[in-house]
């Protein structure tokens, strides 16, 4: 019988990849959800034979109406309901939308699905006890997408956490790591988007040659392995062929790898130990023999210092840490504040007494983290 899947976000680079890596044999599309791309949510149904497409953009959602005459696909809006489409449990869910607009999602499909793999950062930073408890309510496994991530998961997913002595994640040092530290402040606009090892998003691209994004795989590996912050560390790692290091506290360290695809996570969420996924290499020892580990610059990387004022309790302080650096990131690419101004402003937006206070408050609820993230958006407007 064939497993019934549903991509969250199918329309960008990791659900895009998915849907390459599907065997149409052994899977069927129950539905397809994207923000704004109608054209190839279209392409995507039509060539998966997928009946029911959400898209959350409403301009977007008129559009497909348009072109979908001859009904032949359900289109639903942002004001759909899991229930209304799902009959029955499905076996398969990947969250893959992107920013906190992928949170409440998320959230929503746990009670529908026996399986999610979980790219949406927002969801496992700012939501993780609340997430966490929809898991197990629900009896839903959870895979994280992220390579890093994913990388510790399935090596210690059924480990007890106290035997880890500390687990290093690395980092490639992002777009500007060979750049002079002592220039950044006249780095260029393309400069910061060409990303050496990975193709992403401007957004993650940006926040690879901040360092921010190993600040948030910092906080999402705290949660998800339920780690202190002090176990958890970066290296840089040019390559991205190694990407994680597990100490335990018997003496032996693990070392693990994989060639710098995104496709082996995703693959691996997707289909059992016993299917072969043959496009890697067995080793690759010329990246094996030249490593290269180093250990992070704080002059080169300031917005890492952020990592010594999170509190040791999951608050709302890591939504306001998100929606800071979202705020900060949009405009930059926007080209209304120069990329040094990201790191600078973000450490002292939250440093604040206005902001710090959220060190204190905790999440009851989903709305609570959707309600943060609009305020401080709407008060950040007056800064820049």
């Amino acid at each position: 019988m064939k497993k019934k899947i549903a991509i969250l976000g199918s329309t960008g680079s990791i659900g895009s990849t998915l849907l390459k890596l599907i065997d149409k044999k052994k899977f069927i599309i129950s539905f397809l959800l994207a923000n704004k791309n109608y054209t190839k949510i279209l392409n995507q149904a039509n060539k998966f034979k997928d009946r029911n497409i959400i898209l959350i953009d409403n301009k977007s959602y008129l559009k497909a109406k348009k072109l979908n005459k001859d009904n032949k696909l359900l289109i639903h809006n942002k004001d759909f309901e899991f229930k209304k489409i799902i009959n029955t449990k499905l076996d398969y869910v990947m969250s893959a939308i992107t920013g906190i607009a992928g949170l409440k999602p998320t959230y929503d499909i746990v009670k529908f699905t026996k399986k999610i793999a979980v790219a949406n950062k927002e969801s496992l930073i700012c939501a993780w006890p609340l997430l966490e408890k929809e898991l197990r309510k629900n009896k839903t496994e959870f895979i994280p997408v992220d390579s890093e991530h994913f990388s510790i998961w399935s090596e210690i997913k059924n480990f007890d956490p106290k035997i880890i002595k500390k687990i290093f994640i690395t980092a490639s040092g992002g777009s500007l790591f060979k750049f002079n530290v002592n220039s950044i402040h006249k780095v260029k606009f393309k400069d910061v988007l060409k990303h050496p090892t990975w193709k992403m998003g401007k957004k993650i691209t940006v926040d690879s040659a901040t360092m921010m994004n190993k600040c948030f795989e910092i906080m999402e590996a705290k949660n998800i392995f339920n780690l202190n912050y002090d176990k958890i560390d970066i290296l840089v790692h040019q390559d991205s062929y190694l990407h994680a290091i597990i100490c335990y506290n018997n003496g032996i360290s693990k070392l693990i790898l994989h060639d710098t695809t995104m496709e082996i996570p995703i693959f691996n969420s997707i289909n059992s130990n016993n299917v072969l996924y043959n496009k890697s290499t067995i080793l690759d020892l010329k990246k094996m023999n030249n490593l290269k580990l180093s250990k992070i610059d704080l002059k080169r990387f300031p917005v890492l210092k952020i990592l010594k004022k999170l509190p040791k309790k999951h608050s709302l302080f890591e939504t306001v840490i998100v929606s800071i650096n979202d705020f900060l990131v949009e405009n930059f690419l926007k080209k209304k504040i120069k990329f040094i101004d990201i790191s600078k402003n973000l450490l002292k937006i939250s440093n604040s007494t206005y902001y710090s206070k959220y060190k204190y408050i905790y999440p009851k609820n989903i709305n609570d983290i959707l309600l943060l993230n609009h305020k401080i958006s709407k008060n950040l407007q007056t800064r820049i």
